[in-house]
């Protein structure tokens, strides 16, 4: 539990001193509602002191770790505390003390191991408008340690959900109009949205407007479409419809006369990848949206 809401403590009780005891006595106030002096950590935590602590502050640690009662827990987990008996009276308790004791380090041992599943949600907003970046498709692909990679991608609110219990991620993020990023989050337990700023492919959204326009000053954007792509770039242009299947390359001349002549055949086009050498465009994947009916 302590470690959830606080990932970088450390994980040896011996060791903590004042700011960790306060972030646990901060901690049990929030969860439980209970109090402890930092007196009484130092007696029962810190030192081989023998006196057992009282029977309500073993209930709080108790429920601290998810059990209802300091006599669940012991039920619970009997087998491994088998000179433990139910509670007949308080005084019972100084017999078994070295048991329960161990007991209690047991307990706040497990608080560090206990990592709940959290759900977190991750918002793409416009790095230049500051707006949410919706209905465009966003490829997420989360770099896991010791697995391949997992590819999701965004909602048509811009956002995607993660179900984790890392405490750190990396994932590559990459859209049809927005230039891939690598991205790395230290994940807060009790901070579960998370915005993520991206910057515009500004070529990719050019090329777009530049299909969908009609305009008579064809030779101004001729020059332009010169100066933006690469003389030696790979054009290929997908075909997914009924009509036709599989790909037609371009070399760059090829696509700007098509691209910019009123009679072309590049109407709306959809921009699926890029890739850049020297700020030019080296590689450029796209496919012609049917026009709407």
């Amino acid at each position: 539990m302590m470690q959830q809401s606080y990932p970088g403590i450390n994980p040896s009780l011996s060791e903590w001193k004042g700011q960790e005891i306060t972030d646990f006595q901060e901690e049990l106030l929030k969860k439980v509602n209970a109090n402890i002096s930092e007196k009484w950590f130092y007696t029962h935590m810190k030192s081989t002191h023998t006196s057992l602590p009282r029977i309500d502050m073993l209930n709080f640690l108790s429920k601290y770790a998810g059990y209802a009662n300091w006599d669940d827990f012991v039920f619970r987990n009997r087998k491994l505390l088998p000179a433990v008996a139910s509670r007949k009276s308080e005084n019972r308790y100084f017999i078994i003390i070295p048991a329960l004791l161990l007991a209690v380090i047991c307990i706040l041992f497990l608080l560090f191991k206990l990592f709940d599943t959290q759900e977190y949600k991750f918002c793409f907003y416009d790095a230049d408008t500051r707006e949410p970046i919706l209905n465009c498709k966003i490829e997420i692909r989360l770099l896991l340690e010791n697995e391949s990679p997992v590819t999701c991608y965004s909602r048509p609110d811009g956002c995607f959900l993660l179900k984790t219990d890392k405490s750190r991620i990396r994932m590559v993020v990459s859209g049809s109009y927005y230039k891939t990023d690598t991205i790395v989050r230290v994940l807060k337990k009790l901070e579960h949205n998370e915005i993520i700023s991206l910057h515009a492919n500004d070529y990719a959204l050019m090329i777009h407007l530049i299909s969908q326009m009609n305009v008579t000053d064809w030779e101004k954007r001729r020059k332009r479409l010169e100066s933006m792509i690469d003389d030696g770039a790979m054009i290929c242009q997908v075909f997914n419809d009924k009509t036709a299947t599989g790909m037609e390359l371009y070399n760059k001349q090829e696509f700007i006369d098509k691209l910019t002549m009123p009679s072309g055949s590049l109407k709306n086009i959809e921009i699926l990848d890029t890739k850049f050498r020297e700020d030019k465009i080296a590689v450029l994947k796209f496919r012609v949206k049917p026009a709407a009916k």
